[in-house]
């Protein structure tokens, strides 16, 4: 399995139903980058992928989006080949 990195911060739902869905899908191990305890880190964040929201989810090198998106991504059958890769 591919390392999975999530920036997120201690208080956004989002982060916690990414977490979770992940978890269901067999990750065990998220980096996690909180922009909320380094606000240089939220500056990292939205310079290397352009959005300024919490979660944003790389697995492995690909930058897979928020919520929203690994969830559209798991509804199309696509999540579970990038974390098997």
């Amino acid at each position: 399995m591919p390392p999975i990195k999530m920036y997120c911060t201690a208080t956004c739902p989002y982060c916690t139903m990414a977490e979770r869905l992940l978890a269901k899908k067999g990750v065990t191990q998220i980096e996690k980058i909180r922009v909320d305890l380094d606000p240089g880190q939220l500056q990292e964040m939205m310079r290397i992928t352009g959005r300024r929201t919490v979660p944003q989810i790389y697995i492995g090198e690909r930058h897979v989006g928020g919520f929203d998106d690994i969830s559209a991504l798991d509804a199309g059958g696509e999540l579970a080949p990038l974390l098997a890769a």
